[in-house]
């Protein structure tokens, strides 16, 4: 599969600077506000960039086989995955942390059955639209995906970035729930980097030491057993990743094809668009990072995109909750280079 990225606009990004320095400010005194006013308009090719009045939050739910307490290592969350089914009602509902935020900010949330293990007979048609399959395969001795179900994940994903840009989009958030989002991550980010599970693992949704080295030996398992077959994005999503995380992928390198501005959110998010860069090296210029996880696996992903999160705030929820609170920041940046004044015009 093969993506078109386009260049950011150098042009709009070196006149946005000179702009910036000649605010009544002094030279650089608005730290990183100023470079992310910069990077808005080289995104939007225009001085100044356009407002962020449409951000939009896709969340990608769906269930990993390697969170069944009954699988040869154990639990590895500290909840049973029957949760993600109750908390996709919970999205839709409206009460649920990231729906919240993305109030206070204006931001629309939708929620889409990836691969969660269950039918949702009693949600609205949309969000099962594109589901992909039920649950996936426990990593650490089977195949996340089947033949084919990849690359019919990764279009999903791009079906619904372009749905979401057509509908008016200036900001896309990918979200995700899952139980056992945090150990296909941390997975994934050791496969691409070539990282042991140790470095990689984290507490996830809040487990004890035990809990953590189970997800350790689930983790090195999973290498292990492909070793030698997770040599392209596609393959390494099918084979330790999930078909949520493959929408992710689609999601975030379609926004960036079609030149829309991303809001990495956390673990997930990260480790997904990890893999995906292999497909389309250009894509992460036009991605940020919202925030910092507590997860250590995310430290490893963004260094490698070359992302500084926005926010340090040792969130950990998931779902998009990090990457809202980023939005304010984003539009004062948007603000700043749009409406201050001149040294030039003092009297």
């Amino acid at each position: 599969m093969r993506f078109d990225i386009p260049l950011p606009d150098d042009t709009a990004r070196r006149e946005a600077l000179a702009h910036l320095d000649g605010l009544v400010k002094p030279v650089g005194s608005l730290g990183r506000v100023e470079e992310l006013a910069a990077w808005l308009a080289a995104a939007h090719g225009s001085m100044p960039p356009r407002p962020l009045d449409d951000v939009r939050v896709v969340v990608f739910a769906g269930d990993h086989g390697v969170s069944d307490p009954a699988g040869p290592h154990g639990a590895v969350s500290a909840y049973p995955r029957e949760v993600t089914a109750s908390m996709v009602r919970v999205f839709l509902a409206g009460t649920s942390g990231v729906t919240v935020l993305a109030r206070q900010v204006g931001a629309r949330v939708r929620v889409l059955d990836i691969a969660v293990d269950g039918e949702l007979a009693d949600v609205p048609a949309e969000v099962t639209a594109h589901k992909i399959r039920r649950g996936s395969g426990s990593i650490d001795v089977t195949d996340a995906l089947a033949p084919g179900e990849a690359e019919r994940a990764l279009a999903a994903g791009m079906a619904v970035a372009d749905a979401e840009i057509d509908a008016g989009a200036d900001l896309l958030i990918p979200g995700d729930m899952g139980i056992g989002n945090s150990t296909v991550a941390a997975t994934l980010v050791a496969a691409v980097l070539g990282l042991p599970a140790e470095d990689v693992v984290g507490t996830g949704t809040g487990v004890d030491e035990a809990g953590r080295a189970r997800k350790v030996a689930a983790v090195r398992a999973a290498l292990a057993r492909t070793a030698d077959r997770a040599n392209d994005p596609l393959s390494t999503f099918t084979a330790l990743g999930s078909a949520c995380a493959a929408a992710t992928a689609g999601f975030v390198l379609r926004a960036a094809e079609r030149r829309t501005p991303v809001l990495l959110d956390g673990v997930f998010s990260c480790a997904a668009a990890l893999v995906g860069a292999e497909l389309a090296p250009e894509a992460p210029r036009w991605w940020l990072a919202g925030h910092r996880s507590t997860e250590p696996s995310q430290a490893f992903a963004l260094k490698a995109l070359g992302l500084t999160p926005l926010l340090d705030l040792g969130l950990r929820l998931g779902e998009g909750s990090g990457a809202v609170q980023a939005v304010p920041l984003l539009r004062s940046a948007q603000a700043v280079i749009s409406e201050m004044g001149l040294l030039a015009d003092l009297a």
